[in-house]
Parts: C-alpha cells; structure tokens; sequence
C-alpha cells in the first residue's frame, strides 16, 4: 500500500504555491483592505488596478468564497488525491486563512492532511 505522499520536486511546488498565496494574501489585507487611505481613495472613486483588486477581494471573503472553495476542493482531494488539487486547496486555503474565512479554511488545511495519509489512486 503506497501512500499519497509528494516527491521533494512536488513538495518544492507546493511550498512555493502556499508561500506564494499566503503572501499574496498578506499584502491585499495589510497593504489594500486595512488602510484607511486606500479605503478612501478607492471609495471615492479612484479606478486603480489595486482597487479592483481590493473590490473582488472584499466580495469574495464576505461570500465566504476562499473558504468554501478550499473545502470543497480539499474533499476532492481527500476522495482522489492529486497534486493540482492539493494545490489548488492549498491556495485557496492559505488566501482564507489570512482574509477572514478561517474556519472553512482550517478544516481544509485539516482534510489536506488527512489526504496525506490516503492510498496513492491506481493506475488505470
């Protein structure tokens, strides 16, 4: 019985997708949601790149979006896991976690590793 377990090259991948969208995450929160100037400015009507973003971010984690877009994909992953799934849960895991959807996205990171311990599909 093998288990899903990445190799160091996919390991390598996933840490750079996680560090990536946490990082992602870390800068649209501290640099573009919280700061009362770009609140202004963007409120006011400035049409910016970093408001848009600042916009689709806002909507997205008041629907809840990153969170249950992790977990959804994160059951997926546990039923057949993959490495472009587990990525992909991992993204939208790390983005929750620092925008607001933390409970939906702890239970992702949750069943990203319990998926872990899941025997590798069989080859069809």
């Amino acid at each position: 019985m093998k288990l899903f377990l990445p190799s160091s090259r996919a390991t390598n991948v996933l840490l750079i997708v996680g560090f990536a969208a946490l990082g992602y995450a870390l800068y649209l929160r501290y640099l573009a949601i919280e700061q009362s100037t770009i609140g202004l400015a963007c409120g006011a009507g400035l049409d910016t790149w970093l408001c848009f973003s600042r916009k689709v971010a806002t909507t997205l984690f008041q629907n809840s979006v990153f969170g249950i877009g992790a977990l959804a994909i994160a059951a997926l992953n546990f039923l057949r896991p993959t490495l472009v799934l587990f990525a992909v849960a991992l993204a939208l895991a790390c983005i929750g976690l620092v925008l607001y959807n933390i409970v939906l996205s702890s239970l992702a990171i949750g069943l990203l590793i319990l998926s872990l311990a899941r025997r590798e599909p069989e080859q069809e």
